[in-house]
């Protein structure tokens, strides 16, 4: 029965019935209320579903937009990344959170949410339960935020540029910020998905600077799907040829991500949440609370704008 349900919900997300927030939470109610059928498969396939959809996705952007976009926001995230590694550091010192936990969930905060922390883990030497406390903290605000950044930004107004701009620095990870930014509108989510993958390229310096200060021998694993994302808007812009196809794959990239929220909602049980533990919980939410609200303060007063 368990395992109907699972393939249930992959059709409907892949059949565009149920849209990214409502995959998310048809995958949190399976996680939460029943056994996990194929946990690793799962988690496996969501990071290879993420990866291609965000691909796709860059078949309906153009270069130029990308480039201007991207420009800015490696700048914001730039800044953003120090600030919130900072201060997650100091919370974690504060309350007195494992120094390991502490830091994959700074990272998981200010850069890239799963990914950040999968890619920082072997250099840290991280063991599995310090992953799974970070993971766990991640995914569970990140699941929060693609419910509650779109009625924020209803609420006071955010023309989409800001919303995506917002949503692309103060969300976890990719998938959330295209399912918040693409609920928002069209321009919101070129936004919101060009800024995240900026401040995603942060994995790698990130990643080198902390096996060079611990003298890691741990393999540093670079986003390669950026580089494609950027061939599909070129594609997109510079081989017209190709136009009946391009609307086509762009759609495939919003169905994916909704197949990958779903499945990243069904990794999210009650054991994981008891894993995470309060500490570690609350260095999250504070951290998270503070970047996302100096960044749309910061964004609706115009310091910061595309």
């Amino acid at each position: 029965m368990t395992k109907n349900l699972f393939f249930v919900g992959i059709i409907l997300a892949a059949a565009g019935i149920l849209s990214p927030p409502l995959a998310l939470a048809a995958g949190l109610a399976y996680g939460l209320l029943v056994t996990h059928a194929f946990h690793l498969d799962a988690r496996r396939l969501s990071k290879f579903l993420l990866q291609a959809s965000v691909v796709c996705l860059g078949f309906g952007m153009n270069l130029g937009e990308v480039i201007r976009i991207g420009r800015s926001g490696f700048l914001y995230t730039a800044i953003g990344i120090t600030f919130a590694i900072t201060l997650g550091l100091l919370l974690g010192r504060a309350l007195t959170v494992e120094k390991t936990q502490s830091f994959l969930i700074t990272v998981g905060t200010a850069i890239c949410g799963g990914s950040a922390i999968a890619a920082v883990a072997p250099v840290t030497e991280a063991n599995e339960e310090q992953m799974a406390v970070a993971l766990g903290t991640v995914f569970v605000l990140n699941s929060v935020a693609l419910f509650l950044f779109p009625p924020i930004g209803w609420l006071l107004h955010l023309s989409q540029t800001q919303f995506g701009l917002w949503a692309a620095l103060a969300i976890h990870d990719t998938s959330s910020v295209v399912g918040a930014a693409a609920k928002y509108g069209t321009l919101a989510l070129a936004v919101g998905t060009t800024v995240k993958l900026a401040r995603a390229l942060w994995i790698v310096p990130v990643t080198i600077g902390v096996a060079s200060l611990r003298k890691s021998k741990g393999r540093v694993q670079l986003p390669w799907f950026i580089l494609f994302f950027i061939l599909a808007a070129v594609m997109k812009s510079y081989l017209p040829e190709l136009h009946f196809v391009y609307p086509t794959l762009a759609h495939l990239g919003e169905l994916g991500l909704a197949v990958t929220l779903f499945l990243i909602g069904t990794g999210i049980s009650r054991q994981a949440l008891k894993q995470v533990g309060t500490r570690p919980m609350i260095q999250g939410v504070l951290l998270w609370v503070v970047v996302g609200s100096i960044s749309l303060v910061c964004i609706m007063k115009g310091w910061i704008h595309l």
